[in-house]
């Protein structure tokens, strides 16, 4: 029954990812889109959540935040160190930012995003999907009630994972037959982590450290990399509002399913 439900979550993936591909005409929209989606599922998803299952405070400060900054400085680290390493070895840089309708290529921007960075954070991305057909698993060993609940949870959230997942690969850019496959790689993770949820138990203290370590590391992407890729071109009020827009998204699938 687990792994039946986590095939809504499979589709619910790969949705999120056609819309992304579909519409890379509008980039800064779609860039705020996927920096809103972020920061919501941070902040009113994983966080909340990493903090009620990791419990236990060091040094006063619970575990779960500390693991939330450290997330944010191991993704800080990891961008620059491939950055320079990319730099020492001469890499070429490439062109990350699309010009919009009407204009030419020429005077577009160039930035040193190593591609690897794309990948690690889908990577991440697909990480966690697993984790949510663990959790599906899970919860349908307790009842069918709360496998339900958890279920609707996870396939609600899993188009702004898809969404996200394509997104992050192709901005650093990296071909889009990578953005594919990890594309859908991370639409088989949860069918994948339902089916293994019988025979793996994940504590709650480590899950919430990972939520906790997770969350950090996709807010740095977020407002480190993608918010500001999708205003420096187009600091329109449309992207604006699709950040907002992708915020209210998260916070009504958290309340729909909480």
């Amino acid at each position: 029954m687990a792994v039946f439900v986590a095939l809504g979550a499979f589709l619910m993936t790969l949705a999120g990812g056609w819309t992304a591909q579909r519409v890379t005409d509008r980039r800064h929209l779609v860039l705020g889109l996927a920096g809103g989606l972020m920061l919501g599922v941070v902040g009113l998803d994983l966080l909340p959540e990493a903090l009620q299952a990791a419990g236990r405070e060091i040094h006063g400060v619970p575990a779960a935040l500390l693991l939330f900054v450290a997330g944010f400085l191991l993704a800080h680290l990891v961008e620059r160190l491939l950055a320079a390493r990319r730099a020492a070895h001469g890499g070429e840089e490439h062109v990350s930012i699309v010009p919009p309708p009407g204009r030419s290529s020429r005077g577009r921007l160039h930035d040193d995003r190593a591609p690897e960075v794309g990948l690690t954070a889908a990577a991440a991305m697909v990480g966690h999907s697993a984790m949510d057909g663990v959790a599906i698993g899970a919860s349908f060993q307790v009842g069918s009630g709360m496998g339900t609940a958890v279920a609707l949870a996870v396939i609600a959230h899993d188009f702004a994972d898809g969404f996200n997942t394509f997104t992050l690969t192709s901005l650093y850019g990296n071909a889009r037959r990578k953005a594919y496959a990890m594309l859908f790689a991370d639409a088989v993770a949860p069918v994948a982590g339902a089916a293994a949820s019988a025979f793996v138990h994940v504590p709650e203290g480590v899950l919430g450290g990972y939520l906790g370590l997770f969350g950090g590391a996709l807010l740095y992407l977020a407002a480190a990399e993608i918010l500001p890729e999708a205003h420096h071109a187009h600091p329109a009020r449309s992207t604006l509002l699709c950040t907002v827009a992708g915020v209210a998204f998260i916070w009504l699938v958290v309340g729909a399913t909480g």
